[in-house]
């Protein structure tokens, strides 16, 4: 498809870190009644928040930030030893009410620009489908976002992200989390359940409880083999 940009620059961004890769894709939904709100806020300096882009239910692409700037979209975050992931991420918000004010299926053209714009990213920079992540990835204790409606598995099929394959074998438990990339104790001081709650919303997002299963060791177990799994 075509995309459809449309440019809304933000006031909030500054330069990167030189000589650090962009190497991570960061997923958010606006969490904001409506589109305006969220654009508005985004490119109001006094709000200090900002991504690369924002797309809209109608499939339309805001431009906020160039690729090459950092923007600040993730906040007090870690992945894999990083915090400073703005340094090395570019973000996208997908306008939806979130769980505050209505959350609802993200729309059809919104996930099929999401899709066109990403392959691009990835095209642009070195980001390995084990770090194309949710907001709620990075920031456990703090963020739900894309949650547990967003269709991730959709995506891997695009070769954007990875998505455990059902007949994986083996169990892991969840201090192996840390092994895939998220933050738990000693490394950070998110608790436990919350970290199994981020991954469930976005690997088992039928039943998100907190609670380590035996469906979350095997799907952790088939991401953790070899990282082709799709």
């Amino acid at each position: 498809m075509t995309l459809r940009l449309v440019s809304c620059p933000s006031p909030n961004q500054d330069a990167r870190t030189e000589g650090v890769p962009v190497d991570i894709l960061v997923l958010h939904y606006t969490g904001m009644r409506t589109a305006d709100e969220a654009l508005a806020r985004l490119c109001d300096p006094a709000a200090k928040v900002s991504a690369h882009y924002t797309i809209g239910r109608d499939g339309r692409v805001f431009a906020h930030v160039p690729e090459d700037r950092r923007a600040w979209h993730a906040g007090v975050s870690y992945w894999s030893g990083e915090s400073n992931i703005n340094a090395r991420s570019i973000g996208i918000e997908l306008v939806n009410p979130g769980h505050e004010f209505g959350y609802v299926p993200f729309a059809e053209p919104q996930i099929a620009a999401l899709i066109d714009l990403a392959q691009g990213i990835l095209a642009r920079h070195p980001i390995p489908a084990h770090r194309v992540l949710g907001h709620s990835d990075v920031a456990p204790a703090r963020k739900e976002d894309p949650g547990e409606l967003f269709p991730w598995s959709q995506l891997a099929e695009f070769g954007i992200g990875l998505w455990p394959k059902a007949n994986g074998k083996g169990e892991a438990n969840p201090s192996e989390l840390a092994r895939f990339g998220y933050g738990i104790p000693p490394h950070t001081d998110v608790p436990l359940d919350k970290v199994i709650a981020a991954f469930q919303r976005h690997f088992r997002p039928g039943e998100v409880s907190g609670r380590w299963d035996g469906e979350c060791a095997t799907a952790l177990a088939a991401l953790l083999a070899p990282r082709a799994v799709r």
